[in-house]
């Protein structure tokens, strides 16, 4: 079964970094990568996809709206079926950590990101 991941991180040099750390999952058709720059584009793709995307990584710090802003929009409107939301911040302080736990998070993760323990993550999810 295909895993549709949408990235949302408005640094563009995310889109090679995971295409590369996962470029034999994509390969192999287990992994499918949808990238976003921003909150609001990233609102227009779950749109545009209908849910499809069972996860969905979003940094923290962005311009326009914040990944603690789209969290609480995901949560609140795209329920059925909900999709894994691991939160990702350079900064792993308590304050984003709580804010986004309370927001329905389901991870978090620091930067620079451990594609190692993500791909674990990953794999977790799809059993």
């Amino acid at each position: 079964m295909m895993t549709k991941i949408l990235v949302v991180d408005d640094e563009l040099d995310v889109q090679p970094l995971f295409q590369q750390r996962f470029r034999r999952e994509i390969k192999s058709g287990e992994i499918e990568f949808v990238f976003a720059y921003s909150g609001e584009e990233a609102l227009k793709c779950m749109e545009l996809y209908q849910h499809e995307a069972i996860l969905i990584l979003s940094d923290i710090n962005m311009p326009g709206m914040s990944g603690l802003q789209l969290l609480e929009r995901i949560k609140k409107h795209h329920h059925t079926p909900p999709p894994v939301v691991m939160m990702i911040t350079a900064y792993g302080d308590s304050d984003n950590y709580n804010k986004a736990m309370q927001l329905g998070a389901d991870d978090f993760l620091t930067k620079p990101v451990d594609f190692n323990e993500l791909k674990n993550k990953i794999k977790s999810l799809e059993t």
